[in-house]
C-alpha cells in the first residue's frame, strides 16, 4: 500500500493495554498480510470483531464456464450481460484464471448488508456513478472514474447517490494489488518520474465509531462460495487504527501520461501490479512528435499475455464500432493491432482523447457464458478489408 496512515485514538505501543473510560479494554485486531511478514494495520475495536450470532450458506453465482472456446480475438458489449442487484450481487464474471477474475456490474439497488472478500483483493473501477466507500477504516468519497483498491478481508459497503446509471469494472486479485516498484524509491516514496504521486491517492477518513448491538448481516466471499455471518456488533466500531493496509482511491484523471518522440509500448501506461498480471490505463495525451511518427500502435503478438481492454470514453483511435462499456480480448499467440484504415487515419494527428483500462494477464483466461452471450461473433473477421 502507498504509505503509513494513523487515525483516531491509539495506545502508545502496539499490543499493550488500551482501556476505555469505564475501564473496559478496546479490542486490538492485527490486520496482516503474507502471514506477519508484509504490510499490516492495527485496528482498535469497541467490541470483539469475531462475535457472530450465526453463519449460514448463501447461494450466489456470477457465471458458468464456457468450455471449448477458440483462441482468437474477441469483442463484447458488457451491457448485454447486465443484471440487477447491489454492488456485489450484480457482478457478472466474464473471464478468470488462477490469478484473477474480471467482472462487470450494473448496480441497480442499495443494500444494508456488509461485504468482505476473504480470498481476493478487489480493484473496482467506477465507470459511472458517485457515492461513498464505507469501511471499518472510515469513508472515501467515490467519484466517477475512480479506482478503488480494497485489500482482502476488508469489511465494507459501497453506496451510490443515485442508482439510475452505476457501472463498475471489478478485478479480483488472488495476490496483493500494489504500486509498481519502479515508480518508487528505496524508501517506498513515489518518484518524480512516476505518473502519479501520494497527493493523488485518497485514504479513508475515520468516522465516529458505531457502537451498536444487534444482528448485522455480513456476506463473506470465499473463492466462489458465499456465507452470511450475522454479527452481534456493528463492524464499523473502530476507535482508531494505523498502518499500511487499508482501502484507497485513485482517479484515472490523476494519471499523468508519459509521451515520447515515437510510439512507446503499453508498459508506460502501467498503474498497478499483481502476481501474473498488470493493470494499465489510457488517458488523453499528446501524440508522438517525430515528423514521420505513426501514432497508432504497431501490430503486435502478445506471446506472454492475454490483453483485456475495457473502453471507458472517447474516440478509440485503433478500433472501430467500439463504445463505452465494450471489452476486447486479444489472446496470446494471435497478432492484433489497428483495424483497416486506422493506421493511416492516425498519421498527422496531435493528440488522443480516449480513456480505457487494460488488464494484461500472463496466464490464459477462461471465459464464461456471460462472455459468450455478450460477444460479437464477427469481430475476429474485422481486419478483413471489404
Amino acid at each position: 500500500m502507498p504509505f503509513y496512515v494513523k487515525q483516531g485514538n491509539l495506545p502508545s505501543k502496539r499490543h499493550i493495554r488500551f482501556p476505555k473510560e469505564n475501564g473496559e479494554l478496546y479490542r486490538e485486531e492485527l490486520f496482516s498480510t503474507h502471514g506477519f511478514s508484509n504490510i499490516y494495520s492495527n485496528k482498535y475495536h469497541h467490541n470483539m470483531p469475531c462475535k457472530a450470532l450465526s453463519v449460514d450458506q448463501v447461494k450466489l453465482s456470477h457465471g458458468e464456464v464456457w468450455h471449448d472456446t477458440l483462441i482468437q480475438n474477441y469483442k463484447l458489449d458488457t451491457k448485454v450481460a447486465d443484471s440487477k442487484g447491489n454492488f456485489f450481487t450484480a457482478r457478472n464474471k466474464l473471464m478468470f484464471n488462477n490469478d484473477l477474475a474480471i467482472y462487470t456490474a450494473k448496480v441497480t439497488e442499495d443494500t444494508d448488508e456488509f461485504y468482505r472478500n476473504a480470498y481476493a483483493d478487489e480493484l473496482i473501477f467506477v465507470h459511472e456513478g458517485e457515492g461513498t466507500l464505507c469501511s471499518e477504516y472510515g469513508n472515501i468519497t467515490v467519484k466517477r472514474w475512480d479506482y478503488l483498491v480494497i485489500p482482502r478481508g476488508t469489511t465494507y459497503q459501497l453506496k451510490f447517490n443515485d442508482y439510475q446509471n452505476v457501472r463498475l469494472l471489478i478485478t479480483e486479485s488472488f495476490s496483493m494489488i500494489d504500486v509498481p516498484k519502479h515508480y518508487r524509491n528505496e524508501h517506498g516514496q513515489l518518484l518524480e518520474t512516476s505518473p502519479y504521486c501520494e497527493r493523488d491517492i485518497r485514504t479513508p477518513e475515520l468516522a465516529k465509531p458505531i457502537v451498536e448491538k444487534g444482528a448485522f448481516p455480513l456476506v463473506v466471499k470465499f473463492g466462489d462460495h458465499y456465507q452470511q455471518h450475522l454479527l452481534e456488533w456493528h463492524p464499523f466500531d473502530l476507535e482508531g487504527w494505523d498502518g499500511y493496509c487499508y482501502p484507497w482511491a485513485l482517479n484515472i484523471d490523476e494519471f499523468a501520461p508519459i509521451v515520447g518522440k515515437i510510439h512507446l509500448p503499453p508498459t508506460i501506461h502501467l498503474v498497478f501490479t499483481a502476481n501474473n498480471f498488470v493493470v494499465c490505463n489510457f488517458v488523453p495525451r499528446l501524440y508522438d512528435f517525430h515528423p514521420d511518427s505513426i501514432p497508432a500502435p504497431y501490430y503486435h503478438s502478445n506471446i506472454d499475455s492475454d490483453e483485456v481492454l475495457y473502453y471507458v470514453e472517447g474516440d478509440f483511435m485503433s478500433r472501430k464500432d467500439i463504445g463505452p462499456g465494450f471489452i476486447t480480448l486479444h489472446q496470446k499467440g494471435v497478432p492484433h493491432g489497428p483495424q483497416p484504415g486506422k493506421t493511416e487515419d492516425s498519421i498527422g494527428k496531435k493528440e488522443t482523447n480516449e480513456y480505457a483500462v487494460m488488464i494484461d494477464t500472463f496466464n490464459p483466461l477462461m471465459k464464461t457464458q456471460h462472455f459468450k452471450g455478450a460477444m460479437d461473433p464477427d469481430y475476429n473477421r474485422s481486419w478483413i478489408e471489404d
